[in-house]
């Protein structure tokens, strides 16, 4: 099969679909690799690399989709570059097609079969390629949450740590999934206050085994949030319902309540976004104020350490990015769990989550698959 891999072109990403590794795994087992020139620059990965590692380089995207019959991405697709796409391709990336409704449409319109990463579930519940993107994010959003407390960018002036005789700030992580979990680990390794929410105990439980220090967990509840959004210096947002658009479980209220110079960081903005007053931002302008509210809002916030983010993504992605080279009946076989990762197939939305979302027909994969429609 003939795997392409584009350059990202969404504002500010710089991650690559695909490293020399996995060039070397897909060339080894006869496979056709092209890569798009100077797609991996941003994340410090030459074409004299991928080349090296046996891939072949086109000079522009439409090479690209022209030729491949799988195409590996990072980021959803723009609409310019699904106007390359056609029946009979299969593409693989993050969609987050719940918060991108045109780009839905366009998908279906366009026939390509698109598996999203964010979508493939195992039966423990793991999201085996959503995870260390998620684990990045969380530990960024601590990181970005310190960083515009401090008076220079516009927050009160708080050291997440506190000092001698001064306390720290207090943090609020709503959602313990794989992102709140990482933005918890990282806050209270920098001395802050935690406080972590969620609706289910059991993630809660692991945070609260792993005795980080001045971490406390609780039940989430109107009553819950209530009480702890307003008394927040930062106030993190990593709700995650797989496949759906995130609730919003912040109200303009609560954000209206809370200090001036404070800080949301809403990791679910590829959601749709947990925090009613989020709407999405780049690296490149990455906050606005509500209310006297920082809001640091990035829908790629791992992209802003591409080279660490592409090695983890493609680790994750590389057993499955094999598997569809060759066919998608084998890669579904050998994997069942991308089975939901299929959002759109053949002009249908395939997966249930994102159909309810769009508020769309839903049809089995299967039944799309076998021609029976």
């Amino acid at each position: 099969m003939i795997v392409g891999v584009p350059a990202e072109i969404k504002t500010e990403e710089y991650r690559i679909a695909i490293t020399p590794v996995l060039v070397e795994e897909l060339v080894a087992h006869g496979h056709e690799v092209i890569v798009q020139s100077n797609a991996g620059i941003g994340s410090s990965i030459s074409d004299d690399e991928l080349q090296a590692a046996g891939a072949g380089l086109v000079e522009s995207a439409a090479a690209v989709f022209e030729t491949a019959e799988l195409i590996l991405k990072v980021k959803e697709p723009q609409l310019g570059e699904i106007e390359l796409l056609g029946p009979g391709q299969m593409l693989f990336t993050y969609l987050h097609l719940a918060a991108y409704p045109k780009q839905a449409a366009a998908l279906v319109e366009s026939g390509v079969i698109a598996i999203a990463y964010e979508t493939v579930q195992l039966p423990s519940g793991e999201l085996p390629m959503l995870t260390p993107m998620s684990e990045i994010a969380g530990r960024m959003a601590a990181q970005a949450g310190a960083n515009y407390m401090e008076r220079p960018r516009g927050g009160r002036g708080v050291l997440i740590g506190g000092a001698t005789g001064v306390p720290p700030a207090n943090v609020t992580v709503i959602g313990a999934g794989n992102a709140g979990k990482h933005a918890t680990i990282v806050a209270a390794g920098m001395g802050a206050s935690v406080t972590v929410l969620d609706v289910d105990p059991a993630p809660l439980r692991e945070i609260d085994e792993l005795r980080l220090g001045r971490v406390v967990t609780s039940q989430s509840s109107k009553a819950a949030i209530d009480y702890y959004v307003p008394r927040s210096d930062l106030l993190v947002g990593a709700v995650l319902v797989t496949g759906a658009r995130a609730p919003v479980v912040v109200s303009a209220e609560h954000i209206k309540q809370m200090r001036a110079g404070s800080v949301v960081v809403d990791i679910s903005i590829d959601q749709g976004g947990c925090i009613e007053t989020a709407h999405e931002t780049t690296h490149a302008e990455p906050t606005y104020v509500v209310d006297g509210v920082t809001h640091y809002a990035v829908g790629n916030i791992p992209g802003a350490v591409p080279n660490t983010s592409t090695y983890a993504l493609t680790n994750a992605t590389m057993p499955y990015a094999s598997a569809l080279a060759e066919g998608l009946d084998n890669a579904t076989a050998r994997h069942p769990e991308l089975i939901d990762g299929i959002n759109v197939a053949r002009g249908k939305v395939t997966n249930r989550a994102v159909a309810e979302a769009l508020d769309v027909v839903y049809h089995e994969p299967s039944t799309v698959l076998s021609g029976s429609l």
